[in-house]
């Protein structure tokens, strides 16, 4: 009899192995699917702005080298010039496409006025 109850006790044993290794349950399987929702929601928010920095970056870093090469060109010529005439002197490597010099026609030894061209990304909404 003892070897009876012995068998029937290691078939139960077996089957409770076989059920506890079987997967995942569904729960466990939504539970993840939430969590890599949220986590994909911080990360798309987060990283929304990067661009917008970017696009401010440069805007800002095109101003100020239009700036130094105006002053370079001054030193050279005692006067300043339009974005394309420094860039025929050699202080600009290519025509600004987000920023223009203004100058004021009555007095070329006064700094120009940089400022965002029309339409462009570094123009004010």
């Amino acid at each position: 009899m003892s070897t009876y109850l012995q068998g029937k006790l290691r078939r139960r044993m077996r089957a409770q192995n076989e059920t506890t290794e079987a997967g995942f349950t569904l729960i466990e399987l939504l539970v993840v699917i939430v969590i890599l929702g949220i986590l994909s929601a911080i990360v798309v928010f987060s990283v929304r702005g990067i661009n917008d920095k970017g696009q401010a970056s440069a805007c800002k870093t095109d101003k100020v080298t239009i700036l130094t090469a105006e002053e370079a060109y001054f030193a050279n010529n005692n006067k300043y010039g339009t974005v394309d005439d420094v860039k025929q002197g050699g202080f600009l490597s290519e025509v600004s496409t987000l920023h223009e010099a203004v100058l004021d026609p009555l007095d070329p030894k006064k700094q120009p006025t940089i400022r965002p061209l029309a339409g462009g990304p570094c123009a004010a909404p």
